[in-house]
């Protein structure tokens, strides 16, 4: 037994010696440098995670399963070099503190994206009250009580596909039914990102998901990203109160800065000063609804360009497709002001008018809008909503 113990230990120390004089291993970054250990925490009782999604052309999409948020999309731009084109944390304690850096930064939005007036709204001869985040109005479902802030369950589908899903209680934030939600985000071989939402109910309710990327193609998140150039496929949008919330008229975009129906530089209206309400109301920018002409007889063609987005500076060129009635343009205009936070990628500062969203969804306030395109869910039925970023190099 000594004998043989002694072997072991001879054994055994050379490997032990060999272990301590080696440098601990660096943690392996993703492309757009972002640490994976950074991401992996316990909130509320479930486990956190950053997944990377990849093509064979280079792109790199990076997640993380608290609300189903896009931390990072990496693209080529005409140099061939990749550029992070969306804004974000490096880990995940920012994105939770809802104290110090509240964001919708990259998230998954549910159950209702954007606002409904009052948090209220009537379904079969019923009255339902929604948590009230947004002044007197719900946005986002809640906010920090919405999808966004809370822990999806993932499943990386190999390389390119990423499902997460989520279950919503009867009464949650005042919503009527319990609902099982997927988000399911993909990379195809032609660079494009492609969302897809899917839920069903066990009581009619609401529902109305949305993605929040704040792109920003020059890959400069230092820097105003007023140059970019803005299409929408829009002949028309629905104008906003003081408080964001549609007064119920849709009015044709001609003659206003909200013609976008040429390409053409966001500076012509964002940040110019022009004396036009719908821009005094946004803080000098856009945060409008602007109703899609690839929606037709009530059903949108997500095979037909409905917005795209253009920077100059790299070549990086987005379109956007979606089934989706509408698309909600924001233009960062409280970036790095007033509630929003400013930290960026890297810690660089985030300024006024850095990013634009270009969200897919049901009108807002749409429940309380019978005209409109509802966004109800019956038992038995299944909510489908797609959208699609492709990019390329202009």
């Amino acid at each position: 037994m000594l004998k043989k113990t002694g072997v072991a230990l001879m054994a055994l120390t050379p490997i032990v010696m060999a272990s301590c004089s080696q440098k601990p291993a660096e943690p392996a970054l993703t492309k757009s440098g972002l640490d994976p250990q950074n991401f992996a925490a316990e909130i509320n009782g479930k486990t956190t995670a950053l997944y990377t999604l990849t093509n064979a052309n280079g792109l790199e999409v990076c997640v993380t399963n608290y609300g189903g948020r896009i931390v990072s999309v990496m693209v080529p731009d005409r140099d061939g070099k990749l550029t992070d084109v969306v804004l974000g944390f490096d880990n995940v304690k920012q994105y939770a503190d809802t104290e110090n850096t509240p964001s919708d930064y990259g998230s998954s939005v549910g159950r209702y994206a954007n606002r409904i007036k009052n948090g209220k709204f009537s379904l079969n001869g019923e009255d339902y009250q929604l948590t009230l985040n947004d002044g007197p109005n719900s946005l986002h479902g809640g906010g920090t009580t919405g999808w966004m802030h809370q822990v999806y369950e993932a499943e990386q589908v190999g390389d390119s596909i990423l499902k997460l899903t989520i279950v919503a209680q009867d009464g949650e934030n005042g919503y009527p039914g319990t609902i099982t939600a997927t988000t399911t985000y993909k990379v195809t071989a032609d660079n494009t990102l492609d969302m897809t939402w899917e839920a069903t109910t066990d009581k009619e309710t609401i529902i109305n998901q949305t993605n929040h990327n704040y792109y920003n193609l020059n890959g400069d998140f230092n820097s105003v990203g007023t140059d970019m150039v803005l299409y929408l496929n829009a002949d028309n949008y629905t104008p906003s109160d003081s408080l964001y919330i549609p007064t119920g008229e849709i009015k044709p975009v001609k003659d206003t800065p909200f013609d976008f129906t040429t390409p053409h530089a966001l500076s012509d209206a964002v940040g110019a000063g022009l004396d036009f309400d719908q821009l005094k109301n946004a803080n000098g920018g856009i945060d409008h609804n602007f109703c899609l002409n690839t929606y037709k007889d009530g059903k949108g063609d997500d095979t037909q360009v409905c917005a795209s987005l253009y920077s100059p500076k790299t070549g990086i060129f987005m379109e956007m497709f979606t089934n989706e009635p509408g698309v909600q343009c924001y233009t960062g205009n409280f970036q790095g002001i007033g509630n929003e936070p400013n930290v960026a990628h890297k810690g660089g500062k985030y300024p006024q008018y850095v990013s634009v969203c270009l969200e897919s969804q049901k009108y807002p306030n749409s429940p309380n809008q019978k005209d409109w395109v509802q966004a109800i869910l019956k038992p038995g039925e299944k909510y489908y909503s797609h959208a699609a970023y492709k990019f390329s190099i202009k």
